[in-house]
């Protein structure tokens, strides 16, 4: 018997089609990877289609001013502030900690939750967007909290008819996460990568887990674009874990390999 899974779009297509249609409605998505690989631009393109289509959605940000996503979305093309003035959307600032109704006061999970909420309360009834950027933050200075949060997150405001995108950070020197647990709650996992290749920066992302969904499993260069946004490629002809070494280097070992394989050497190949 086949069920049918309602999905809403991630506002990336590329990405949208890796999802076979998109994330099911109602889940929590950890987006996860080292800074400037692009996690913040797709929660931004998130609120932009939900926006677009006529869902209200709220938007906590821990490591950019509220001012700073708005200019940031305006690169891209989204009209944030328009979709505040017309009370489509709420954005929550968690870093300047201004004394205004949707600010944080400090980086609390309880604080977070009922903030959350009162966005929703305020949103009114019917499916909203959630993104989260980041989840990080509120365990950075006690990362064994990670899970408890992430469950208590996730069992609170699903209730609220929340699909939510939550960011994790990982360490640029060691690309380890700031305390384990959103993954381990996450209905879904999007990992992004990052990796110097030919002396440019290249970009990855994966789909590692989405429940409920037959998700491609390669890994996608994707680019991001001014006036554009988050773009997805096209899948790697390797894995990232390969770029360890040049791919001209690990076709030469390949081809030596076949050689020594077949039981000649480069002299048996020249004579």
């Amino acid at each position: 018997m086949s069920v049918v899974v309602e999905r809403i779009s991630t506002g990336v297509p590329g990405l949208d089609r890796i999802l076979s249609g998109g994330i099911p409605k109602g889940f929590l998505v950890a987006l996860a990877g080292e800074p400037g690989t692009g996690k913040t631009i797709l929660c931004i393109h998130f609120v932009a289609i939900g926006l677009q289509v006529g869902d209200p959605c709220v938007y906590v940000t821990t490591e950019e001013s509220r001012e700073s996503v708005i200019r940031q979305a305006a690169q891209f093309g989204f009209d944030f502030q328009s979709g505040i003035r017309a009370g489509k959307l709420i954005l929550i600032d968690a870093l300047m900690r201004e004394k205004d109704r949707w600010s944080l006061q400090s980086l609390d999970i309880e604080e977070l939750v009922q903030k959350v909420i009162d966005a929703k309360k305020k949103l009114g009834r019917g499916h909203a967007r959630l993104v989260i950027d980041s989840m990080s933050a509120f365990w950075l200075d006690r990362p064994a909290m990670a899970r408890r949060y992430s469950y208590q997150v996730k069992r609170v405001l699903t209730q609220w008819n929340f699909t939510i995108m939550a960011t994790t950070q990982y360490a640029i020197t060691t690309a380890e996460a700031f305390g384990f647990g959103l993954e381990h709650i996450a209905d879904g996992i999007i990992r992004f990568r990052k990796r110097l290749i030919g002396g440019r920066l290249c970009r990855f992302i994966i789909c590692e887990k989405m429940r409920q969904t037959p998700h491609d499993l390669r890994a996608y260069e994707i680019d991001i674009i001014d006036g554009r946004g988050l773009v997805v490629k096209h899948p790697l002809r390797f894995r990232v874990e390969d770029t360890r070494l040049p791919y001209v280097v690990l076709s030469r070992i390949l081809r030596a390999k076949r050689r020594a394989e077949e039981g000649l050497t480069p002299r048996d190949r020249q004579e």
